[in-house]
C-alpha cells in the first residue's frame, strides 16, 4: 500500500505540472491573439507538452535508478522493501505515458468545448450578398 500511495503522488505531481506548463502555454496564446482557435490551442498544447518532456524523463529516470537496486537487493528487510519499490517501478514506467498523453488530450477536449460555447454565445454578423445586376 506505501508504494500505491507514494506512486500516486508522483504521478498527481506529473499531471498538475503538465497541466500548468499547457494552461500557461494556452493562455500565452490567446494574450497574442485573443481569438485564437483550435489551430492555436493544438499548438499550445504541444509547445507546454514538449517543455516537459526533458524534465519529467530526468526525474523518471533517478526514481528507477533509485529503485532498481532495491528491486535487486537481498538483505535483511530487502523482502519488504521490495513490496514498496515494486509498484512504484511499475508506475514510474505508465504515470509519464499518462501525464503526456492523456492530460493534454482532456485539456484539449475541454477547452475545445468552451470554445464551441462561446462561438456558439456570440451573434453571428451577416453580411449581406451583393445582388448581381441584371
Amino acid at each position: 500500500m506505501i508504494g500505491f500511495i507514494a506512486l500516486a503522488g508522483v504521478a498527481a505531481e506529473f499531471g498538475v505540472v503538465m497541466l500548468l506548463y499547457v494552461r500557461h502555454a494556452w493562455e500565452h496564446r490567446l494574450a497574442l491573439n485573443p481569438h485564437a482557435g483550435m489551430i492555436e490551442l493544438d499548438d499550445a498544447i504541444r509547445e507546454g507538452a514538449v517543455q516537459r518532456v526533458r524534465p519529467k524523463a530526468m526525474t523518471v529516470a533517478v526514481i528507477l535508478a533509485g529503485l532498481f537496486p532495491i528491486m535487486l537487493g537481498h538483505g535483511v528487510g530487502a523482502e519488504v522493501m521490495q513490496r514498496i519499490a515494486a509498484p512504484m517501478v511499475g508506475g514510474m514506467l505508465t504515470a509519464p505515458l499518462l501525464s503526456m498523453l492523456v492530460i493534454p488530450a482532456a485539456f484539449r477536449l475541454l477547452v475545445a468545448h468552451r470554445l464551441r460555447r462561446m462561438s456558439e454565445a456570440m451573434p453571428q454578423v451577416s453580411v449581406p450578398i451583393r445582388q448581381q445586376q441584371e
